[in-house]
């Protein structure tokens, strides 16, 4: 009975993986060119090759990552990143397999499948966690290798004390021993660290949060400083025109319709701020517009007037000028406007700085933007402490300096990012990050835009910990005050044996709690 309630026990502390498994034990429609009476042929996941043309009805998971070929769908990721609204999706956008399409039926095509899936990358990560050894554990390792041998020893001096000093006989004295062997047996310490490790992170990866081991639960504890980036980590890369100063009045009707003119034919996340900015204005009648990498936007108007729109580097010596802009507009490179932009801070990250406040860990933002821009973002968030215009080397410095006061977490996206998420206690990245960010992160955020995740990393970090101490503290506990009890005859084996299998079962349930518990 003990045996069966242990094994049940264990198998919901590793629900996680198995709802992740099931995720990808989908059947796909493929269509096939080939095919004349029908569009599409039923087909398993496993089967799907990259480059096949997928149709997914309405209330079907997607069967493996793609790239979205029809104009719109709706998605429900949760499943993957947590994130509880759906999530509406265009043309040429990328598919996650495992997802859940909520909107009309659509067409995708195969870009990856099997363990290329992000998916599987996902369930991988997560059993490497699961299987990795905090340093609590690693205590509770050392102890038990310990505990056995004196255990060993105290039955061994039982039994010879109880026949030769107190005159038992040899069946009793024997059956003393064997209750004590019994009744002290460490499963119990065994079990504790890693069946809370595997219900945190489970939880974890419900929630969107990939954790690379078990060891980063417990580093969460006692944070001192949360370092953030700027550009896409705090802010959401979306640019807003935050003031347009027109230097010569005589062009200031024909402005908003030149920036949008030049801006939609560029695809950079500001060229697109800027046509939605200046929407209201009709394009204007531009020809020969190209796009110069790092320089700006070129076009020609009717009358063969050249305009540009792009950094400094576009003005000519004449058309310098004192004032500091984001972006300028000139005509035949005499400047007319000069524009400032401001990238807007993400929904929730005024309440996680507010949260990390209270709970005494110091937000520090560091970047490499311009120090008007930093100070401006440190100041929305409610950051006092930052730093700008800081190279990749400076960075890494700045992190290595905390780190000597207390333990420091970094969240980063960028290249420049990596160095120092590598250097930090704990480094946090974001989905849409670089792959040099995500390599050198130790938790992955899969919804980009809900930094309010990282607050649940961190208490559920805690509340692992705490777990832990728990189950450890039960299984010590049971074995110091059941130890004696056997020594002296009052516990029968069978009794003792079936008491062994209920502490295991309480270590286990107390792991279990981890997975529905309120984290405070």
């Amino acid at each position: 009975l003990g045996n069966v309630l242990e094994h049940r026990s264990v198998k919901q502390t590793t629900t996680a993986i198995r709802s992740l498994s099931r995720l990808q034990k989908v059947e796909a429609k493929r269509i096939r060119p080939d095919l004349t009476e029908q569009k599409t042929e039923t087909i398993p996941a496993s089967a799907i090759q990259p480059g096949d043309i997928l149709w997914v009805n309405q209330g079907d998971q997607i069967p493996c990552d793609g790239q979205l070929l029809s104009d719109h769908a709706l998605v429900d990721e949760s499943m993957v990143t947590g994130e509880s609204q759906p999530v509406a999706r265009n043309k040429a956008a990328t598919l996650m397999g495992g997802t859940l399409n909520l909107g009309s039926a659509f067409k995708m095509k195969a870009t990856a499948t099997g363990s290329q899936t992000v998916l599987s990358k996902i369930i991988r990560l997560v059993k490497e966690a699961q299987a990795d050894k905090p340093p609590i554990q690693q205590l509770g390792d050392k102890v038990s290798a310990i505990f056995v041998p004196v255990v060993l020893g105290l039955a061994t001096t039982a039994f010879f004390i109880s026949w030769l000093v107190f005159h038992l006989p040899v069946a009793q004295a024997l059956m003393n021993s064997i209750a004590m062997l019994v009744i002290s047996c460490p499963c119990a310490m065994g079990l504790a660290t890693p069946t809370a490790v595997i219900a945190g992170i489970g939880r974890a990866a419900k929630k969107g949060i990939l954790v690379k081991g078990g060891s980063t639960l417990e580093t969460f504890k006692g944070l001192r400083y949360m370092v953030f980036d700027k550009t896409g980590t705090l802010t959401d890369g979306k640019f807003k025109v935050e003031h347009l100063q027109v230097i010569d009045p005589a062009y200031a009707h024909r402005m908003g319709s030149v920036i949008h003119a030049l801006e939609q034919q560029s695809s950079h996340p500001i060229a697109q701020s800027l046509v939605n900015h200046f929407s209201s204005h009709p394009p204007a009648l531009l020809s020969s517009v190209k796009e110069t990498k790092g320089i700006g936007m070129t076009g020609t108007d009717g009358d063969g007037h050249t305009w540009q729109l792009g950094s400094k580097r576009i003005l000519a010596s004449h058309s310098r000028t004192s004032s500091d802009f984001d972006l300028y507009l000139t005509r035949n490179h005499r400047l007319v406007a000069g524009l400032n932009l401001q990238d807007v801070l993400k929904k929730d990250a005024r309440e996680l700085i507010c949260w990390l406040k209270k709970e005494g860990i110091t937000p520090v933002l560091l970047s490499g933007d311009r120090r008007v821009k930093c100070e401006r973002t440190a100041r929305e968030a409610g950051i006092t402490e930052w730093y700008a215009e800081q190279l990749p080397e400076q960075k890494l410095e700045r992190i290595a300096r905390m780190r000597l006061k207390g333990k420091t977490a970094m969240v980063g996206d960028g290249i420049n990012d990596a160095p120092a998420l590598a250097k930090a206690d704990i480094g946090i990245s974001l989905s849409n990050a670089t792959q040099a960010a995500m390599f050198s992160a130790q938790v992955i955020l899969l919804d980009a835009k809900q930094l309010i995740h990282i607050r649940t990393a961190i208490l559920l970090g805690r509340h692992t910990l705490l777990t832990i101490r728990q189950n450890l503290f039960w299984a010590f506990f049971y074995n110091a005050a059941a130890i004696p009890i056997a020594a002296l005859g009052l516990l029968n084996p069978m009794v003792a044996a079936l008491a062994m299998a209920f502490s295991d079962v309480i270590v286990i349930g107390n792991s279990i709690r981890l997975k529905f518990k309120p984290l405070k």
